[in-house]
């Protein structure tokens, strides 16, 4: 039985699948962690060049550094051509170097994308074509395997990503349900509504659990604050087997100044 959250609220669904062993805090510390963030567009809906989703890759990985993630174990990539400010890398090399990075920190893995969506389901990676979910899935299983691993999809329309990357051993957050667009990605703006939600709900999170809660309140300030409709409503998937590691597993917070 997999547990859907709009958030907060776990709703129950079916899930027939492998037994995971069930992980204890002890065995995953976020320093061991590997960590893949990726923004795999740079263009608004027109074309032309934005700098949201650069932004959201260098700022994210620099907050979930300051929550207890090494440094060291984050990759951090973008498809970005290198006449926009990129380093004109193919898909292929950065799922390898997110292999690379899972299998060097073995505690559990947590991956990023920041994109655009399609309505039809798939994540926008620049100029060479759309990932699916069934895709993704096979890629997530293939770098972090049985181990704990959440996987974010910060993109319109998202929740699609949800049913393909359910598994026992993962949470999967995703930044719209699956017939809703996501804000945020045009010109001038510095993040998407959603990643900026996530960066601002960081330094007050204790859990992954947690996260997504207050980004899910964050998002519905943002859009009704800027008069966003329809509303984005976030998603969320705990696995049966993680649903204890990822409510106690805290991040850490540096303490009051002396």
């Amino acid at each position: 039985m997999q547990r859907l959250l709009a958030v907060a609220l776990f709703l129950a669904a079916s899930w027939a699948g492998k037994v995971f062993a069930q992980p204890t805090v002890e065995d995953v510390p976020l320093k061991d962690w590997a960590v893949g963030i990726l923004a795999a567009d740079w263009r608004d809906g027109q074309g032309d060049p934005i700098d949201a989703f650069e932004n959201a890759r260098r700022d994210l990985a620099r907050a979930f550094a300051d929550v207890g993630f090494s440094s060291e174990n984050i990759t951090h990539m973008s498809l970005r051509p290198r006449e926009f400010g990129g380093f004109s890398l193919s898909s292929r090399e950065v799922f390898d170097a997110f292999g690379k990075q899972a299998a060097s920190a073995t505690a559990g893995c947590l991956f990023y994308f920041t994109s655009h969506g399609m309505p039809e389901g798939g994540l926008v990676m620049g100029r060479e074509g759309v990932l699916s979910p069934d895709q993704l899935n096979g890629l997530v299983g293939q770098w972090c395997g049985e181990r704990p691993t959440v996987v974010v999809v910060s993109a319109c329309y998202s929740g699609v990503f949800v049913p393909a990357l359910a598994a026992p051993n993962r949470m999967i957050l995703t930044a719209a349900r699956p017939d809703r667009s996501s804000f945020g990605c045009g010109a001038g703006m510095i993040y998407p509504v959603f990643d900026n939600c996530v960066l601002d709900s960081l330094p007050d999170a204790d859990d992954f659990v947690h996260l997504a809660s207050l980004t899910r309140q964050c998002v519905a300030f943002r859009e009704r604050q800027e008069r966003l409709w329809p509303p984005s409503e976030p998603q969320a998937s705990l696995g049966d087997a993680v649903e204890d590691l990822f409510i106690f597993l805290n991040f850490d917070h540096p303490g009051p100044a002396p």
